[in-house]
């Protein structure tokens, strides 16, 4: 939507006066009529419950009195009632309220003449050979509507001069008491108002020439702004005087509350006031089955307490449902597909009633269907896919590429990011109603998991009655979900606005200190969560702590972010109980102590120096140190100050230091992988424990004797990140700074017989240390890949995990190759894991064969 704040009506103020965001009503003025929340589900039965309590409406509960959008930035103390009252604040505040509303008016009165144009026109086709409507129908869709125009034409028109020329002395409490008294016209309105819409539906399913005027009505912008006209359907302007009754009192509660009680408006506006809240109550008393449904059967008012996007597994297969929880009963639903500028409606999956519902336990859940898991390359590859179009659209923006082809890249960008969000989660979240039926979400986040368990186990400690709903308040339930939701967008990051903070793109470094606060001694240990690509993750996760009250973890983890704004950390106790070890290996037995989250402040985070926190959830405090380094400083190459070691020192030097065709760290850290790594999942793109990778270059820089011990008793994962720290710490890629710029141009040719040539001359033009190394890597990294079905590293995985490292230019050299440091996949790391790839995919190529082989090749490197 496109709030009209005060300050684009034509209304001028004196420079002492902030505007305050009175917009009552201005928040609709939008440019499809589709974010329209007060939609009535189709075919309802009903009116719409006009609510007169203004607190009570979601709409205005958001900019109710005492915060959000429409607090005035004027101090309020003291502009309580009778003589404390400041009077000069009381009518400076009065004048913002009177600003705010006749702002709104001008809306209005535009959205009403929007809905009068094409009556005249309609009229006079009504009486001849082919009408387009008969004159009882124009009757009925349009009555009313010229009454209502001309009430509030009238009301704006007196209102606006007293604004405009604004004295303290100035009432205009009778122009609020003469519209309130002609509010039997908006009865009339409402009376017909359901009729009214059924005979506009009817006539645009019969009649295309007005289903084409009725789908896009020009509403005129305001005076002052920049949009000349805006489409809206008639359906949505319709539903517009409805609206205003409720606003035009809500703007009487706020001119009340700042006027004072001597100012001659005083007495008026109570009087309009009362007259509109009786007319409110009058046209509600009818309206039963909204009542009903947005009550629960003791009669307490149904809240909405939670509501968000899950993935339900429905006739195995996944489909992303909207999942609202209210004061008594989950609602699990869908949103319908709608034409444009239709108010998109939801339609109700099922429904379970608190009081019958049971959340299985895993030992009871084992005929539930089995999870198809989605194989973690196919993930990565569809990961690598969105970071390329995101950089594509990078590239157009910064072009000033036309808005057509960005749409189309942001459009399959929207589709694939909508694949990952539906087939990345794997967690189980069973739900069963004791009458019978079962239904089975997929989480990606266990915290998000015991969120929605936690809320439902809260509500479930009240009294609750079983019910079932009639199809009329089903219909109402269901409907009050649009205007109800808080969650209005399916979390990927392209439906994030530009300005929207993208997040962190780069490293996180945690270390989980320790965690006190627990009653009696268990098996402890802690994960961590990140949100990737809108959802969150787990990334990693502590040694189990046994038997203890005082866990003492020290352990480090790098954890990759790819656009995170949160960190979530969750304590379990492990279970050892084998009757609970349930066959559906993603199926999260252990016992949540405790869940927190911290927002990943950039300004804090990115410092060189560890940061220290605490989070405190539910009694337990869990100690953490943290620091984030960004891609681009992740990859910084900083050559080793001392030459005795090996990581930070050319390789050159450490060859011929230890008399070696290839360093003796590189061929231990691979054959200690191809030994008892090779099957590991993940093996090199999950990272080890940091501690454990320093404790190996210390090590290796020591040339300790004890490096082959240590060796055999490490994690494998930390051996394998020990041989990429050891890559990424060299001074100058593998690949060298010299040649970076003509493998770019190499990777870049079409034609495959240039390409051949080309890289294989650019192999040949290495020093022989670096050549002889990247030819061991590379035979290692192929039989890696061999075993890909079972620790799923395809060499496209493994050519994005070296890719960089061994080619990424040293600081001096990369200066000319920086990119955004959100732009995470850029183009030149794109192009970087290509050339791995590339050799990779290529024919084993021999060192010897390599020298002998001295093709032709024409580009001087």
């Amino acid at each position: 939507c496109h709030p009209v704040s005060p300050s684009r009506a034509r209304i001028s103020r004196p420079p002492s006066l902030t505007p305050a965001d009175f917009n009552y009503g201005a928040d609709e003025y939008d440019a499809e009529g589709n974010e329209e929340p007060k939609a009535l589900p189709e075919g309802s039965e009903t009116m719409p419950y006009i609510d007169e309590s203004p607190t009570m409406s979601p709409q205005l509960s958001a900019r109710g009195q005492d915060g959000g959008d429409g607090v005035s930035p004027t101090p309020t103390d003291g502009l309580g009632t009778g003589g404390e009252r400041d009077a000069g604040k009381g009518l400076e505040m009065r004048k913002l309220v009177l600003s705010g509303f006749l702002a709104s008016e001008e809306i209005y009165i535009n959205q009403l003449e929007a809905l009068l144009l094409p009556m005249k026109p309609l009229k006079a086709t009504a009486t001849t050979s082919q009408p387009v409507l008969t004159l009882q129908q124009i009757e009925t869709i349009f009555y009313k509507i010229q009454d209502i125009y001309e009430i509030h034409k009238e009301f704006y028109d007196s209102l606006c001069p007293k604004v405009q020329q604004w004295d303290s002395n100035v009432t205009m409490g009778h122009l609020f008491q003469k519209l309130a008294s002609q509010l039997g016209v908006y009865k009339a309105f409402v009376d017909n108002y359901k009729i009214a819409l059924e005979t506009a539906e009817k006539c645009s399913q019969s009649n295309y020439q007005f289903q084409k005027i009725s789908e896009e009505l020009k509403v005129k912008g305001p005076k002052d702004s920049k949009e000349s006209h805006t489409s809206v359907t008639m359906e949505a302007l319709l539903y517009k005087p409805i609206d205003r009754v409720t606003r035009s009192t809500l703007v009487l509660h706020d001119l009340l509350k700042h006027t004072p009680a001597d100012h001659p408006d005083y007495p008026l506006l109570q009087d309009a006031l009362r007259i509109s809240q009786n007319f409110l109550s009058s046209i509600n008393e009818d309206i039963d089955p909204r009542r009903t449904a947005v009550t629960t059967p003791k009669g307490e008012t149904r809240q909405l307490v939670k509501d968000g996007f899950l993935v339900e597994l429905s006739e195995g297969s996944r489909k992303l449902r909207h999942v609202f929880l209210f004061t008594d009963v989950l609602l699990c639903a869908k949103l319908k597909k709608t034409a444009v500028g239709k108010h998109q409606q939801y339609d109700c999956k099922w429904y379970v009633p608190l009081a019958d519902l049971v959340f299985p336990s895993p030992e009871e859940s084992e005929h539930c269907p089995q999870v198809h898991v989605i194989p973690d390359h196919e993930l990565e590859d569809m990961k690598m896919k969105i970071s390329a179009i995101k950089s594509e659209v990078q590239k157009e923006k910064a072009n000033k590429g036309q808005s057509r082809a960005i749409e189309r890249l942001k459009k399959k960008m929207f589709e694939n990011e909508f694949w990952l969000l539906l087939n990345s989660p794997a967690i189980p979240f069973r739900i069963h109603n004791r009458n019978g039926k079962s239904y089975l979400f997929l989480l990606s986040s266990d915290y998000e998991r015991s969120e929605w368990r936690e809320a439902i186990q809260r509500l479930q400690k009240k009294d609750l009655q079983a019910f079932v709903l009639s199809s009329v308040e089903l219909q109402v339930l269901t409907g009050s979900c649009f205007k109800l939701r808080t969650v209005h967008n399916i979390p990927v990051t392209s439906n994030k606005d530009d300005d929207e903070s993208p997040g962190l793109y780069g490293f996180l470094h945690v270390i989980v200190h320790s965690a006190k606060g627990f009653k009696q001694s268990a098996n402890l240990y802690c994960t961590l969560e990140v949100d990737s690509f809108g959802y969150f993750v787990s990334k990693a996760k502590t040694r189990v702590f046994r038997d203890t009250t005082e866990p003492q973890w020290n352990e480090e983890f790098e954890i990759e972010l790819e656009g995170s704004q949160s960190l979530r950390i969750l304590c379990y106790e492990k279970c050892y109980d084998k009757t609970k070890l349930n066959k559906d290996n993603n199926e999260i037995v252990d016992k949540i102590m405790g869940k927190g989250q911290i927002q990943l402040d950039p300004q804090a985070v990115q410092t060189k120096n560890w940061h220290m926190d605490v989070i405190e959830m539910n009694g337990i405090k869990v100690e953490f140190s943290m620091k984030f380094t960004s891609r681009d400083m992740s990859l910084k190459r900083t050559p080793s100050k001392k030459q005795t070691g090996v990581f930070g020192v050319k390789i050159s030097v450490v060859t011929k230091r230890e008399r070696s065709k290839v360093p003796y760290i590189v061929r231990q850290c691979v054959e200690e992988v191809e030994k008892r790594g090779i099957e590991e999942v993940g093996i090199y793109r999950i990272s080890g424990v940091a501690t454990d990778i320093q404790a190996l270059k210390a090590v290796f820089d020591a040339n300790n004797k004890d490096i082959l011990v240590m060796l055999s008793d490490m994690d494998i994962n930390a051996i394998a990140g020990t041989l990429k720290l050891y890559f990424r710490e060299l001074p100058e890629p593998l690949l060298t700074d010299r040649l970076y710029p003509a493998f770019m141009e190499g990777i870049a040719l079409s034609d495959p017989a240039a390409k051949e040539n080309c890289m294989m001359h650019l192999l040949r033009s290495l020093p022989d240390p670096n050549l002889i190394t990247f030819l061991f890597l590379l035979e290692h990294l192929k039989r890696v890949a061999e075993k890909e079905p079972i620790n799923k590293m395809s060499l496209h995985n493994l050519a994005t995990v070296f890719g960089p490292t061994l080619l990424r230019p040293s600081e001096g050299e990369s200066k000319a190759h920086l990119t955004l440091a959100s732009d995470i996949w850029s183009h030149d790391v794109m192009a970087q894991v290509q050339v791995l790839l590339y050799y990779l995919q290529h024919p084993p190529i021999s060192f010897s064969e390599l020298k002998r082989n001295t093709l032709y090749f024409s580009t001087d490197v």
